[in-house]
């Protein structure tokens, strides 16, 4: 038995065919693409690119903000020595001894917590997950002219 193809059925494939075409990728089957044989992606870096990215992640701690950390260990008892600035191996050891000394998770790395015992962090830092600030609707607020 043949399948009678009716005007619309004709007018849409045709249609398809031609979006198709124009935008680059076989037709396969009524209403459906063949997959593109163009390998390129959008997501593929382009070359000469002068977007700027935004740096992933939290950035190192300036040779300043060490020596207050080592600082900081020092005077906890942890850390021996001159404050040099490098985070180093000994500096590590020394954020691991802290860490296990004031219960925490030895890892010798720092975080807010930790910065926090070292009185060196933010009172809230690390404490519980940040708050959207509420809106106020106005009513206390005195306006200046």
């Amino acid at each position: 038995m043949r399948r009678k193809v009716t005007r619309t059925g004709a007018a849409s494939w045709l249609a398809a065919a031609v979006l198709a075409a124009l935008l680059g990728a076989g037709v396969s089957s009524y209403g459906q693409t063949a997959p593109s044989k163009n390998k390129t992606s959008a997501t593929k870096k382009k070359k000469g690119s002068k977007k700027a990215r935004m740096p992933r992640g939290q950035k190192a701690p300036t040779t300043d903000r060490i020596k207050e950390i080592q600082q900081a260990l020092a005077k906890d008892g942890s850390y021996s020595g001159d404050p040099t600035g490098k985070w180093d191996e000994t500096t590590v050891e020394a954020m691991k001894s802290f860490q296990a000394g004031h219960g925490m998770d030895p890892t010798g790395k720092l975080d807010a917590k930790t910065l926090q015992k070292l009185g060196l962090g933010s009172r809230i830092a690390g404490v519980a997950a940040p708050t959207v600030p509420q809106a106020s609707n106005g009513a206390g607020a005195a306006t200046q002219r």
